[in-house]
Parts: C-alpha cells; structure tokens; sequence
C-alpha cells in the first residue's frame, strides 16, 4: 500500500461501503511510475467465513502493476440488519446498516 499515490488515507466516506470498483477521487496518481491512468483491481478474493462474506482485492497501477492500495470489504446480517464496512487506504473507511425489515424500527418515531 502507498500512501504516496492517494491524496487523504482512509477518507471517511461516511455510509458508503464499495463491494468492487476504486475512488478515483482520491488518487493522485502512481507513486512508482508518475501517471494518472486508470487503477485496475487484481487478486480479487472472496470467502464466507462464519456468516459473513469478505471481499479482498488489490487496486493496481494500470502502467506498472504498483499496488495502490488493498480494498477489503464485508457484508454480514447481524439479527434483523445487514451490516456493510468497507476499509481501503484509496477508497477509504465506511460502515452502514440496514434493516431486513420492511419498516426499519430504528426510523419509527416512539409512540407516547
């Protein structure tokens, strides 16, 4: 990982939890080679591991194969809501949660 190629490390992104793709927003370009090009992702891994599935992947430079960043993202449904976290120095780190429910009790104004 390079924190030579990203303007901030791990940005918060608030509720916004990346299971593919790069923030191109936050890349100044490679380190190594010095171009601003596209970042590819490599060494793309999935696992299940105890309920919850865990996606691993490299963001690479497209020029010279310099590794940007390593993305890892989770998903798991925790009793009634799915839980997303998202933690990569070049996307950086989020986490959301959202209710299986039709109507999310956490939302639900209280009654008295």
């Amino acid at each position: 990982m390079c924190n030579g190629c990203v303007k901030k490390e791990y940005p918060d992104r608030g509720n916004t939890c990346l299971e593919n793709g790069s923030y191109l927003m936050n890349y100044l370009g490679c380190a190594n080679c010095n171009q601003r090009d596209f970042v590819l992702i490599s060494n793309k891994a999935t696992e299940d591991e105890d309920g919850e599935e865990i996606v691993t992947y490299d963001h690479v430079c497209k020029n010279c194969d310099h590794v940007v960043a390593r993305h890892e993202y989770t998903f798991s449904v925790v009793d009634e809501y799915q839980e997303y976290t998202m933690l990569c120095m070049l996307c950086g780190k989020a986490e959301d949660s959202i209710s299986v429910l039709p109507d999310d009790p956490r939302q639900s104004a209280p009654l008295f």
